[in-house]
């Protein structure tokens, strides 16, 4: 979801690993006019702030702005008593994402299944901006307290993967697309067809347009100019294989949901609709699951070369290739797995150390330099600059990497690269064990949820886990020797 592209007319826009702060901290809520005081139990509310204190039920905050329609908060809080939800605060805000439309925060007091069925009543009568659930009304158990929430199972992205923090539906001023009416027209339907997506349902085949295609094509057709000479050798091999079985072709644009399957059955990742830029946390918790946020837009026609941000050109072109290899999606994965939980901090690193490896890595192979970073095998101009002799270029080494600086608007001051996947992941897994927090997690691909390990009890469970395992590998090995 994170990359940058360039043209080589002009300089690049687009989106770094650094933490977005929510707009909606601490301190702006003392300072923001109260809309609505609709619980008169003042026992439930914090002094200091004016919001609830943590219940034994569980609380939740909901930020959303409603579409235009007459009575259309009177229908909505009315759906917070049909669910039998409790609003415990509730204040409305000047949008900062636009000028003329107001936002509705809300505090209420509700368990992890009500959430999920008001999410999807809401979004029929509103645009959700975040959904933050508390670590009790999803993960109940008392020595997670202070530990941040983090979705458990794969349905848990319905919760938080609708918190776009840039572009979606809303480009700025200097976006190619701002003053074309169409394209923002159809940036919205694609907006509208994500945020609308839950988890299991397939997703919506698109009719491309003539000129939504033709971009695509200029873009396909200069890069694989480069595949052969720059391009990492599993790379080279999934490409093939996706022209075969999703049509991925010159004049014709993949559709995400024959992409998902053969993802599926390849590496066992799927492929999620989004809307725009997520936040690092909220991104890396899908690759937990194996799911990977996807855009489904296409860069406006203007500028084929070039986006501020991820679209579809990106997406199909730079990342599904290497997401179909096993050994790359296992390390995709383990980096999303050392996410959950995390501190704030400890998900920026990892967040950087993705940025410089699955959007901007090089590995070597039969001695030569070649590229696996997504945002390079979807960018002419840096694919050349990074394999050109001229790019400075260091080993992959986390503890040195998530220091560097993701630049926006130039070429990376420096590369990283790896001997192989497996010696990148093998990295990433002992910088892992550095992270601080009171537990590990194990994912569970039987369930798509993943386990907690923090007691006795849950590592006893996994230990029997491996025992057959290993039962298993000692049968294979006794019938070869028979």
């Amino acid at each position: 979801m994170y990359a940058k592209k360039s043209n080589e007319q002009g300089p690049r826009r687009g989106r770094s690993f650094d933490s977005v702060n929510s707009a909606y901290e601490e301190k702006q809520l003392n300072n923001d006019v109260t809309f609505s005081k609709i619980d008169e139990n003042q026992d439930n509310r914090s002094i200091s702030t004016g919001r609830p204190t943590r219940s034994e039920k569980g609380f939740a905050t909901i930020i959303f702005s409603l579409k235009n329609e007459v009575g259309g908060l009177v229908k909505v809080l009315k759906l917070f008593q049909e669910k039998h939800v409790n609003l415990v605060h509730i204040e409305s805000r000047k949008s900062k994402r636009r000028d003329s439309e107001f936002e509705i925060f809300v505090d209420c007091d509700t368990d992890h299944e009500q959430l999920k069925e008001l999410t999807q009543l809401l979004r029929k009568h509103t645009d959700i901006i975040d959904i933050t659930p508390s670590d009790n009304s999803a993960q109940p158990d008392e020595d997670m307290a202070g530990v941040p929430w983090f979705p458990r199972k794969i349905s848990d992205l319905d919760l938080c993967v609708n918190r776009v923090l840039m572009y979606g539906s809303e480009l700025d001023a200097d976006h190619p697309g701002f003053k074309d009416n169409i394209y923002r027209k159809r940036r919205k339907y694609f907006s509208d067809l994500a945020m609308n997506y839950k988890h299991g349902d397939p997703i919506l085949r698109i009719d491309f347009t003539a000129e939504e295609v033709c971009t695509w094509g200029v873009v396909y057709r200069e890069l694989n100019k480069l595949y052969q000479s720059h391009a990492c050798k599993e790379y080279l091999k999934n490409l093939p294989l996706l022209t075969k079985y999703c049509n991925y072709s010159e004049d014709n644009i993949p559709q995400l949901e024959d992409v998902s399957r053969f993802l599926k059955e390849r590496s066992g990742f799927t492929i999620r609709p989004v809307a725009g830029y997520l936040s690092p946390r909220d991104f890396l918790a899908g690759l937990a699951f194996r799911v990977f946020h996807c855009t489904q837009y296409v860069r406006h026609s203007s500028k084929p070369l070039y986006t501020p941000e991820p679209d579809t050109c990106h997406e199909l072109l730079g990342h599904v290739p290497l997401l179909a290899e096993p050994s790359f999606a296992q390390f995709s994965q383990e980096i999303g797995l050392a996410s959950l939980g995390a501190s704030d901090d400890a998900v920026q690193k990892l967040a950087t150390c993705y940025f410089f490896t699955v959007e901007f890595g090089l590995c070597k192979q039969d001695g030569k330099l070649k590229a696996y970073g997504a945002g390079l095998l979807s960018s002419v101009s840096e694919l050349k600059h990074a394999l050109s002799g001229k790019a400075n270029i260091l080993p992959f080494d986390p503890t040195a990497t998530f220091n560097q600086d993701c630049k926006i608007t130039t070429f990376q001051e420096v590369y990283f690269v790896s001997e192989s996947f497996e010696e990148a992941k093998n990295k990433m897994r002992e910088f892992a064990k550095t992270i601080q927090r009171p537990f590990t997690v194990r994912y569970n691909s039987y369930t798509q949820s993943v386990d907690i390990l923090k007691d006795t009890s849950s590592i006893k469970s996994m230990v029997k886990d491996i025992r057959h395992d290993l039962d298993i590998v000692e049968d294979a090995l006794n019938r070869l020797n028979a």
